[in-house]
């Protein structure tokens, strides 16, 4: 089966789909059936082969120019019925942020994301809105990482968060991580916007945690050319030791340079 992944909408899900006899590039804006319903999305891998087996979605064609501008009419709607869901919800003072809508292609449905603190009974704003769009309403509720890929945002590093730009998937981050690649454990540091690890600790460590193979730790006694000192700090993507010796200097060297005397102890 010839498989390519689509990001659905901006900032949204990826999944595998069906590309059928399509040539498909990343980037292309692709028209896609699941479950009888149609969605849009944007491309981002090239097309795999994969072994069969559960049914995929299925691209049923490339955008043409009347359905892109169906989809920029579709988000002109999703920011009325956003600002519409929004008011509705204060009018019920209900305990709840509204962060995302997703409209689906063919209209038949619209879906608000929110976050709260707890269980919202919003059976009443539901009827609201569906009156009011005359079409199927659902609300969602989800967390604080899945608000930060729909809202988007810029990151620590000072690119687009990853969770709204290709982050397929998050994957569990803890600790620990931080403390493999040597970071302080300020949570102001290591926090995304989602107030959460930044995702980037875990699809690093794998490489953090191998280069960290052979490593003198904190405190252990070296020999070196200079004579003998004790590891205070370590460069784990440089491979780079810093020592320091009785009379208080401090001298970085590769880790191949020093040898490990012993553990000086506590």
């Amino acid at each position: 089966m010839r498989v390519v992944s689509v990001r659905f909408r901006e900032a949204g899900r990826v999944g595998e789909v069906d590309a059928g006899d399509f040539y498909l590039e990343p980037g292309n804006v692709v028209i896609v059936e699941a479950d009888g319903a149609l969605d849009w999305g944007a491309v981002v891998s090239r097309i795999h082969e994969a072994e069969r087996g559960e049914p995929l979605p299925r691209v049923t064609r490339l955008a043409t120019p009347e359905d892109q501008e169906r989809i920029r009419t579709s988000r002109d709607n999703e920011r009325h019925a956003m600002e519409v869901c929004i008011g509705k919800a204060a009018e019920h003072e209900l305990p709840m942020k509204i962060v995302g809508v997703e409209r689906s292609f063919d209209g038949g449905k619209i879906v608000f994301y929110f976050t709260a603190e707890g269980r919202v009974d919003f059976r009443a704003l539901v009827k609201d809105l569906a009156k009011e769009f005359r079409t199927r309403i659902e609300l969602r509720q989800i967390g604080v990482r899945d608000e930060a890929r729909l809202v988007g945002g810029i990151g620590p590093c000072g690119l687009e968060v990853c969770c709204a730009s290709f982050l397929g998937k998050f994957d569990p981050v803890t600790i620990k991580m931080a403390r493999c690649q040597r970071l302080s454990l300020n949570p102001n540091k290591i926090s995304g916007l989602c107030g959460r690890l930044m995702c980037c600790l875990a699809y690093e460590h794998d490489l953090y945690k191998s280069l960290s193979e052979g490593l003198p730790k904190d405190n252990a006694v070296v020999e070196t050319a200079d004579g003998e000192g004790k590891v205070v700090d370590l460069s784990v993507l440089k491979g780079e030791v810093k020592v320091e010796f009785p009379d208080g200097r401090q001298v970085g060297y590769p880790v191949a340079d020093v040898k490990v005397k012993k553990a000086r102890k506590k």
